[in-house]
């Protein structure tokens, strides 16, 4: 039986960083994304039917196997992780806790393997909605994202201990010669290791990453 491919295991360096900052120049890859503002943390709010909307077409590719539309060049693979780029429309995300969620602006994404093209994310759109008609899907969208040169490294803890870890993300950037990059193209970027349903808040494990440039 052909082994299933991992994008965790198989590409360490961007999903497995230690606790302790490291810099990395992360390359293009191809995600499903949707645009959003509010509390993720809100039960049914806009975060939450975004990120039933990415894990159902993410999924739908996935079992695309099973019928007349396997896509040309597929593989099996494991979904990679939930990520998030996260911002404020008057200020950088960074090392301050958040006071007001209700303002925050994110885009949750997937990341999608190399043969996901345009025709099968459309694909993937008109069989889902057909399966799940009450799952708005207008707003999803396939698209490249390289990130370019970041530091990152491995929160252990509850989401809103954060703070602290970026801290010290910020402490490495200045040590390494860089300069933190945070704009209106390039923002703070999380990637969930854990299910927060199953996990207890201090065992999370998430990867924060910032984008750098040279000072």
């Amino acid at each position: 039986m052909p082994a299933v491919f991992d994008f965790k295991k198989t590409y360490k360096d961007l999903y497995l960083p230690r606790t302790k900052p490291m810099l990395i120049d992360i390359p293009k890859m191809t995600f499903i994304m949707i645009d959003g503002k509010g509390n993720p943390n809100t039960v049914d709010g806009e975060y939450q039917k975004a990120v039933e909307a990415l894990y159902g077409l993410s999924y739908t590719i996935k079992m695309s196997k099973m019928g007349k539309s396997r896509p040309k060049g597929y593989f099996a693979y494991v979904v990679p992780p939930l990520e998030g780029l996260w911002w404020f429309e008057d200020e950088k995300f960074d090392e301050r806790p958040v006071a007001d969620k209700e303002k925050m602006l994110w885009t949750a994404m997937i990341r999608q393997p190399d043969f996901v093209t345009g025709e099968v994310f459309r694909w993937a759109k008109e069989e889902l909605q057909k399966k799940k008609p009450a799952i708005d899907l207008s707003a999803a969208r396939l698209e490249d994202f390289t990130e370019g040169m970041c530091v990152q490294i491995l929160h252990v803890g509850p989401y809103d201990s954060e703070p602290e870890t970026v801290r010290i993300l910020e402490e490495f950037t200045v040590a390494s010669g860089f300069v933190n990059d945070l704009s209106e193209k390039r923002k703070h970027h999380e990637i969930y290791l854990s299910d927060p349903r199953k996990t207890a808040p201090e065992k999370l494990k998430t990867v924060i990453r910032h984008p750098v440039k040279s000072r």
